[in-house]
């Protein structure tokens, strides 16, 4: 089995690869105290919790955007599977032609998305990753990275909003939304739910305005599914797409991976 995993700001995403197919995903809170043996342990653990634990690992591959956590994660992997994580940085093979000012400075994470989704869907794309922060990337019609826009995520915005009033609350966003709210709660859901897929529709509106051209809509993140039901465009959620571009690039390195 391949372990893949996305380290993100707020979650980790533990995926686990039989051949090219997906055999369960997990998702842990990012904590940035927690030593080589906490992360070990939560590693076994979580495979027991899947049924995976008799599977052999064989292969590992981290994606980051918290560099403390990395060097962290890929020696509770040694420690446990005595596998050497890939961990995906600049130098390494991705397939993907890079159009920005300085590719080293793209995150991981959106490297790997974008891998996935030139790999399984047409393009020119657009990928809405709705994480921490909402990144929507651009891959042209031969799916080269072309840029992309960030603006802030649901919850960041959503704790600003509390924290910084003395009378809104916090509040859940995974029940029924209503447009026009007859209470605070439902208000405050409305903006936020109904505002960010106003704010998707018309990113994705400027875009193919600006490309003249139709582009294939894909989103991912753990706030996506909250989310992008409500947007007016059809958009495919696919919430593995990062895990399987991670995969992708492992099987591009492993035979020149040291």
């Amino acid at each position: 089995m391949l372990l893949a995993i996305d380290i993100g700001n707020t979650h980790i995403v533990i995926g686990g690869f039989e051949d090219e197919k997906l055999q369960f995903v997990s998702r842990i809170s990012t904590n940035v105290r927690k030593t080589t043996d906490e992360y070990a342990s939560k590693l076994r653990s979580v495979l027991t919790l899947h049924g995976a634990s008799a599977y052999i690992i064989n292969g590992a591959v981290i994606s980051s955007v918290v560099p403390p956590i990395s060097s962290i994660m890929k020696e509770a992997i040694k420690l446990v599977y005595g596998v050497e994580p890939l961990i995906v940085s600049p130098g390494i093979k991705t397939g993907l032609n890079m159009y920005v000012e300085n590719p080293a400075s793209v995150g991981a994470d959106l490297i790997c998305a974008s891998v996935g989704a030139k790999a399984h869907y047409k393009m020119p794309a657009v990928i809405i990753d709705m994480g921490t922060a909402t990144k929507m990337i651009i891959l042209d019609k031969d799916g080269a990275f072309s840029g992309v826009t960030i603006a802030p995520g649901v919850e960041i915005a959503l704790k600003a909003l509390a924290g910084g009033t003395a009378q809104l609350p916090q509040i859940d966003l995974n029940a029924e939304a209503v447009l026009i709210g007859k209470n605070t709660i439902e208000c405050m859901r409305s903006g936020v739910i109904f505002g960010n897929a106003s704010m998707i529709d018309g990113m994705i509106d400027r875009f193919e305005d600006e490309l003249k051209a139709s582009l294939t809509k894909i989103a991912t993140g753990g706030l996506s599914g909250v989310i992008i039901p409500h947007c007016k465009h059809k958009i495919t959620l696919n919430s593995s797409l990062v895990l399987e571009g991670l995969r992708i690039i492992y099987e591009k390195n492993k035979k020149i991976k040291k």
